[in-house]
């Protein structure tokens, strides 16, 4: 594997395209549409422009995946994820829930994340084996043991027409047993908040692996329990799906899900064969 990338070199690239996307913040937009609800706008693509230009000028034999301009390079096992605006919908109607993230990855695995929200300038940040931060703050998950005492978040994809399952079973069985149920989204959010512990556990069926990489190592180095909806492990294998809460929660969301889906969980989960946004086929590190 050549170098890893400093963090602190990460950190300053999606800095910098959060500062590009607040000039954008609250004003008319040039909104197109990916599929009938999957919206991208200029912000968008500006922002994934300079992060490719950063990690290029970095790293010029890296592979980069992104969320607008698909897989750019060889498709080896060195490769970056990168989200350029995660959470577009709330971004295009000026809400102001949505973050940058940043991932690299080796052979399936993140190695470094950054996730940075410009709207609360909160930038979370982890390489793998040295722990996980919040703006040079550790950060570790709740101890919420309790379904009934947890405060957990979930997302849907864009499209939910003819997908089964399409989340809202799980939806509505957790919002039953638990204190709430949040939808923020933005995954990469969704999960950096289990990491600092101000949401308990989070699930998500139709995600796709630029939402989740940065976020998943940042969680994982926190202290978080990070796998598929099945509890077998690599959420960034498609079709993307992932459970994770503390490791005291964990088990008692892992049980519900098999409740609900059934036995043959994996089954049910795979049926729709992708993501709900359009990342299908490739491996992870492709």
């Amino acid at each position: 594997m050549s170098r890893l990338p400093n963090v602190e070199e990460v950190i300053a690239w999606a800095r910098e395209a959060g500062h590009l996307l607040m000039q954008g913040l609250g004003r008319a937009h040039d909104i197109r549409y990916k599929g009938l609800t999957d919206p991208v706008t200029e912000m968008d693509r500006a922002s994934e422009a300079l992060l490719i230009q950063r990690i290029r000028a970095a790293f010029p034999e890296h592979t980069i995946i992104t969320e607008e301009s698909g897989t750019l390079g060889k498709g080896d096992d060195t490769c970056w994820y990168i989200d350029p605006l995660d959470g577009t919908v709330n971004y295009a109607h000026g809400l102001p829930i949505f973050a940058v993230s940043v991932a690299f990855v080796h052979e399936g695995v993140p190695q470094v994340g950054v996730v940075y929200d410009p709207s609360r300038d909160e930038c979370f940040y982890a390489m793998r084996g040295a722990g996980a931060f919040l703006n040079g703050r550790p950060i570790h998950p709740s101890e919420t043991t309790e379904l009934i005492r947890s405060l957990l978040v979930t997302g849907f994809p864009y499209d939910m027409s003819g997908r089964e399952p399409d989340n809202l079973d799980l939806y509505a069985h957790f919002a039953r047993r638990s204190q709430g149920v949040r939808r923020l989204g933005s995954a990469a959010l969704d999960l950096c908040y289990v990491a600092a512990g101000r949401l308990d556990g989070y699930w998500e069926m139709g995600v796709a692996p630029w939402d989740i990489a940065a976020a998943m190592v940042i969680a994982e180095e926190a202290g978080v329990v990070v796998t598929r909806l099945t509890g077998e492990p690599n959420p960034l294998i498609l079709p993307c799906n992932l459970l994770a809460a503390n490791p005291g929660l964990y088990p008692h969301l892992l049980a519900e899900v098999r409740t609900v889906l059934g036995k043959d969980t994996t089954s049910a989960i795979s049926a729709s064969g992708d993501d709900g946004r359009g990342a299908r086929a490739a491996k992870p590190t492709a």
